[in-house]
């Protein structure tokens, strides 16, 4: 007897396959121990090449497509994406085999109802990070040369919220690999203008 796990029920199921990654996305979000609550954001910068970095997901709405991530105002990122904001997202889990691409377009919430209500979500430590001094990306002399406020001094951690940003992703490609001894399966899924999906499989 083998002692390979069996073959999910989506397998061979295009919805249950998006099911699948959608859901994966949303537990990612919820639990900081899942492969998917680090994924690799890429931006386009200003001189055309791309630029990633590790992010943390902070919430997902399948109904609506969205991923939120959480910046800085100052950071290069959102300077790429105020100037460009068609981002790609990569995740990947060894333990399931399963490997999402996400694109999408990006909007930075940065004093609105949605930039509140996920700073007041914060836990104090992430809202420190918004209060770095100088800003991030900036030079400074050596590796300790940059403040940040103390996290038991509510007044100095509120100056970080003119910094803090919002970012929320809505997806538009959704492409996803499971890695299997039997076959690997790959699928692709776009939306359009009025947020019909397409579903087709690849070749892995």
């Amino acid at each position: 007897m083998s002692g390979r796990a069996p073959l999910p029920d989506w397998y061979d199921d295009l919805s249950g396959s998006l099911n699948a990654a959608w859901g994966a996305m949303t537990r990612g979000a919820l639990d900081r121990r899942s492969a998917f609550h680090h994924p690799v954001i890429a931006t386009i910068g200003p001189d055309g090449w791309p630029r990633q970095r590790v992010m943390i997901l902070r919430a997902v709405d399948p109904e609506m497509r969205s991923l939120r991530f959480h910046t800085d105002i100052r950071s290069e990122k959102a300077r790429d994406i105020a100037a460009e904001p068609r981002v790609s997202v990569l995740a990947y889990d060894p333990a399931s085999k399963i490997q999402l691409r996400l694109n999408g377009q990006a909007t930075l919430h940065h004093a609105d109802h949605i930039a509140d209500a996920a700073w007041q979500g914060s836990q104090r430590m992430s809202r420190a990070c918004y209060g770095t001094m100088p800003g991030p990306g900036s030079v400074i002399g050596q590796g300790s040369a940059f403040s940040l406020p103390d996290t038991s001094d509510e007044t100095a951690l509120e100056t970080g919220r003119a910094n803090f940003v919002a970012m929320l992703v809505r997806v538009e490609r959704l492409e996803w690999l499971y890695l299997a001894y039997e076959g690997h399966r790959r699928a692709q899924f776009e939306w359009n203008a009025d947020g019909k999906v397409s579903a087709r499989w690849l070749a892995p």
